[in-house]
């Protein structure tokens, strides 16, 4: 550890004695409101980067995150219940996860949310306090650590207008919604400070897929002295989500919703309690020279009940992550930059896992013998990264070099508590592991050219993975996988974002390609699980982001803002192979299980002079293939057919004297389409629970969306005092 930190307080010291040049974009926007972040991200990153302002959140209920999310080129959002379970997914990455996410790291305020495993839980995040989201697609462990499918960044934004204000904002519908939020702000010279209350209840569009969260936050930003400033957020929250379970495609084709008997005899359902604290400290040691160091606290109290587990756990996790920035001019034509930090997550859980029966319908509860179907783990994961970008810009001809690269290593260390003799008859084993994974090295390189408002950016870069914990070892053998090789993969990026239409229209383009070898896959081996290096991955495709603000004269229309986001997938294995129950398959060339041809989303938003607004979202899921072969016997397609949805949003905005008001109804599925909102992929495929009404007769890999038109209504009112 102070071997990382002496390399990046070298790297930053190097450029003290540098002048500043302070970069700004200054060119003035008339179009969408997120475009000026977006395009500041887009070069500081050297990526395809796009963000989501406080304009495209709102466009539906913003506690339903994957409604907005989803509207993204290159960004895909599953969930397993109702408001939980989110499995994100960018550039195809991340969709054969069966539970969280992995392979992409999730930040909140520029502080992890991931954890030293690589695995992110969404539940404790209240979605409606998030103001923007910026997603890094594709590998971006050059400043993010490893991470194949990128980064996504979700903020919360102070209130800069001075005063004190109350918030209430309360929403209704169907499926039994309610809804609502209470906040105080108070703005000072050298202060914002927000408390908030958050509550939402729904009954759920699927049987015993009820929700109930209560989310308590406070959000403040002090200014210390003209150079120094600190940023406290903390917050606890409440989830409690009912699991109706997946069923089978007859009955998803067929609009057939009666849940998972196997998953409502245990009274299936997740229950989280967490607890969030982080402090940032901000200081501009020099004109030209600055830090960001976060420090930071969370735990998850977790209580889960599935079709065939009962676990407890506790996971807290704290760290830190610390950014040095320098900005310099060198002579009259060079500008560079320079980004160097370090990141560091110490992650310990205690778990315990039991196994049920499933045999006993008077007691659906009942578990099997510990020393069978038992676990109590204490895990220590350790995960560190430090890294460095270096920015040169040739001012003539506004063009820029970016070099970065950033080492990433993990430690795991698991204790099983059952093992000590004599403490469980027939406990005959001790499941305690430990692995190592040494530094590994994953380079950026970019190059960037602006052009009338063009940025060009032709961008390599590489990603890591490492197995997580629960994937370096063989519960079915009781020993560590000591074969399995972290992913790497390789992107090539070729990405445009430019302004026309005297800067009204935006648009962002990118074609790319990612190559990942040693591909992580669970394998079957007959009476257990396990994980394997299976071979490579080629995806390639071609994103595009279109987005224009037209002001119609001698109009009662003040704007009108059509936006279109569409994503083309070409995703192939290439030498993948498994070995399933002693037989070797090959599945090269096969299409990858998850992952949509095409995907998209076109939006055509309407404002007036005296309020009234209206929003339509129009999208479409192409096709997938959910098995590796691309075929499915239990599936009346060899593939799960693609399906649209239309979402409308009417309202009315008005300022009066110290009010503020905005009044709403919105529709989803107006159309009433059958859809999806979560399938099993790759081996995951086939699931059969004992005690399900399918159990025997079909496998189970589809959790249904809500196939009927389903509305809502809502009121924001401010005062400012």
């Amino acid at each position: 550890m102070n071997k990382t930190l002496s390399i990046v307080a070298i790297f930053a010291a190097t450029f003290l004695c540098a002048q500043q040049e302070q970069m700004i974009d200054t060119v003035q926007i008339s179009g969408r409101t997120k475009v000026k972040k977006e395009r500041a991200e887009f070069k500081r990153h050297g990526q395809s980067t796009e963000t989501l302002s406080e304009y495209e959140l709102s466009r539906n209920n913003s506690a339903f995150v994957e409604q907005t999310l989803n509207t993204m080129a290159g960004v895909q959002v599953d969930k397993r219940t109702n408001l939980g379970g989110q499995r994100v997914v960018v550039r195809g990455y991340g969709n054969d996860q069966k539970f969280n996410n992995w392979g992409t790291k999730f930040y909140l305020n520029s502080v992890p949310l991931t954890n030293a495993d690589g695995v992110t839980l969404l539940e404790d995040i209240d979605f409606s306090l998030i103001n923007n989201i910026e997603v890094v697609k594709g590998p971006a462990a050059t400043m993010y650590g490893g991470g194949v499918g990128g980064a996504v960044r979700f903020y919360m934004r102070p209130e800069i207008t001075k005063g004190v204000s109350l918030s209430e904002k309360i929403a209704a519908g169907s499926f039994g919604l309610l809804q609502s939020n209470t906040r105080v702000d108070a703005v000072g010279d050298h202060y914002s400070v927000m408390l908030n209350y958050g509550h939402l209840e729904s009954d759920g569009y699927r049987p015993r897929g009820s929700s109930l969260k209560n989310n308590y936050a406070f959000l403040g930003t002090f200014k210390l002295n003209p150079k120094q400033s600190l940023t406290v957020y903390a917050s606890h929250n409440f989830s409690n989500e009912g699991v109706s379970g997946q069923i089978s495609y007859a009955d998803y084709y067929a609009g057939i919703d009666n849940g998972n008997y196997a998953y409502a005899k245990k009274n299936a359902g997740n229950k989280f309690i967490s607890d969030r604290v982080t402090v940032s400290h901000h200081w501009n040691i020099l004109p030209n020279f600055s830090n960001m160091t976060s420090v930071y606290y969370s735990n998850l109290d977790a209580n889960r009940i599935a079709a065939g587990a009962y676990e407890q756990s506790m996971n807290p996790n704290y760290g830190f992550r610390s950014t040095f920035s320098l900005k310099n001019k060198i002579g009259e034509d060079f500008q560079n930059s320079v980004e160097a930090g370090v990141e560091y997550t110490d992650s310990r859980s205690l778990v315990t896992n039991y196994r049920f029966t499933g045999t006993n319908d008077a007691v659906p509860n009942q578990v099997q013998d510990l020393a069978k179907g038992g676990s109590y783990f204490k895990n220590i994961n350790r995960a560190y990264t430090v890294f460095a970008i270096e920015r040169l810009t040739y001012v003539p001809y506004d063009m820029s070099l970016l070099v970065g690269v950033s080492g990433n290593s993990l430690q795991y260390e698991r204790l099983d508590l059952l093992a000590m003799p004599g403490l469980v008859p027939n406990y005959n084993k001790d499941l305690s592991f430990q692995k190592n994974f040494s530094t590994v090295f994953t380079p950026h390189f970019a190059l960037q050219k602006t052009w009338h408002n063009q940025i060009f950016n032709l961008s390599y870069s590489e990603g890591y993975n490492a197995p997580s914990a629960a994937t370096a070892f063989i519960a079915g053998t009781g020993k560590a996988n000591d074969d399995l090789k972290p992913e790497r993969a390789q992107m090539w990026d070729f990405s445009i974002h430019g302004l026309l239409e005297h800067t009204h229209l935006d648009y962002q383009v990118s074609v790319f390609r990612i190559d990942v070898k040693d591909k992580l896959t669970q394998l079957s081996g007959g009476n257990y699980n396990y994980w394997a290096n299976t071979g490579s991955q080629k995806n390639q495709g071609l994103e595009l982001s279109l987005g224009y603000v037209y002001h119609p004269k001698n109009s009662f229309l003040s704007s009108i803002r059509p936006v279109v986001d569409l994503s083309y997938y070409d995703f192939k294995y290439k030498d993948f192979k498994t070995m399933t129950g002693g037989v070797l398959q090959d599945y090269s060339h096969m299409s990858v299980v998850g992952v949509p041809r095409t995907k998209f989303t076109v939006g055509l938003d309407f404002d007036t002079h005296f309020g009234i607004y209206l929003l339509n979202t129009f999208s479409y899921l192409d096709k997938v293939y959910t098995d590796f072969n691309n075929f499915n016997p239990q599936n009346p397609n060899p593939y799960v057919d693609g399906f649209t949805q239309y979402n409308a949003k009417l309202g009315y905005k008005h300022s009066f004297g110290k009010f503020d008001l905005d009044a709403y109804i919105a529709g989803n599925n107006l159309t009433s389409q059958i859809n999806y909102t979560f399938l099993f992929l790759g081996n995951n495929v086939k699931d059969s629970d004992p005690g399900s009404q399918y159990y025997g007769v079909a496998t189970t890999d589809v959790n249904p969306g809500p196939s009927k038109a389903y509305f809502f209504g809502g009121l924001n009112l401010k005062y400012r005092f």
